[in-house]
């Protein structure tokens, strides 16, 4: 694809479902653009793009897709390699648990918020037994969700791992099993995962935490 013709990511620098978007791209070696926006400040040109007023949002010369999930159905159908299964009935199982791991976000993004520490813990165990739930249904071998072959699941799940990375900084969280440890460690290590988001993005993450006013809030140190 030529310059002109880059699909354009509109992205918010800590938004985990923009990043599942950016990792199916450059699993997929495309070029692109990204352009950054403040969602507590929006700008009148992307509520105009965006119904929803949520990112990430894909412009492809002048047709707009919004929404993750059907970013990263549309990237796979029309670039190569697929990261999809084949089979059709294996294909609905991943995007099964990738809607999983969107409640799993969820649940995660209200406990890094939650100021009250015993709610925060009530919320921790929630995550905890999501997790329980997710270590039944991937592949036992590894090292990926459904084996040797890094896969769209693996994308949407690789955001949530590197945010409970930075916070299990702040405080012990203890949330995986050995076997999604592994699986966690590994998606991690990934290069699509670590081009995925913006280079000082530990600091930006943590300095995120710090102004929720949440629980985990208080044990960010700031720099000077």
């Amino acid at each position: 694809m030529d310059s002109q013709s880059q699909p354009e990511l509109i992205s918010f620098k800590v938004c985990p479902f923009v990043q599942r978007s950016a990792i199916i791209l450059c699993e997929k070696n495309i070029a692109y653009k990204t352009t950054y926006i403040d969602l507590k400040n929006l700008p009148n040109w992307f509520t105009e793009l965006s119904p929803l007023g949520k990112v990430p949002v894909l412009k492809v010369d002048d047709t707009v897709v919004f929404e993750s999930a059907v970013i990263a159905e549309y990237l796979d159908e029309c670039y190569a390699p697929s990261l999809h299964p084949k089979d059709l009935l294996e294909k609905a199982k991943h995007r099964s648990w990738t809607e999983f791991a969107s409640a799993i976000t969820m649940t995660m993004f209200a406990m890094l918020r939650e100021e009250d520490e015993k709610e925060f813990g009530e919320l921790k165990e929630k995550l905890a037994e999501q997790f329980n739930q997710l270590e039944k249904v991937i592949d036992a071998d590894g090292p990926y969700f459904a084996g040797k072959h890094f896969s769209l699941v693996d994308a949407a799940y690789a955001p949530i791992f590197l945010r409970l990375q930075l916070a299990e900084q702040l405080h012990k969280l203890n949330l995986f099993s050995e076997r999604v440890a592994d699986w966690s460690e590994t998606v991690l290590k990934r290069e699509s995962v670590k081009h995925s988001v913006v280079d000082n993005f530990d600091e930006i993450f943590l300095e995120y935490l710090r102004k929720t006013g949440g629980y985990l809030s208080s044990k960010v140190v700031t720099t000077t």
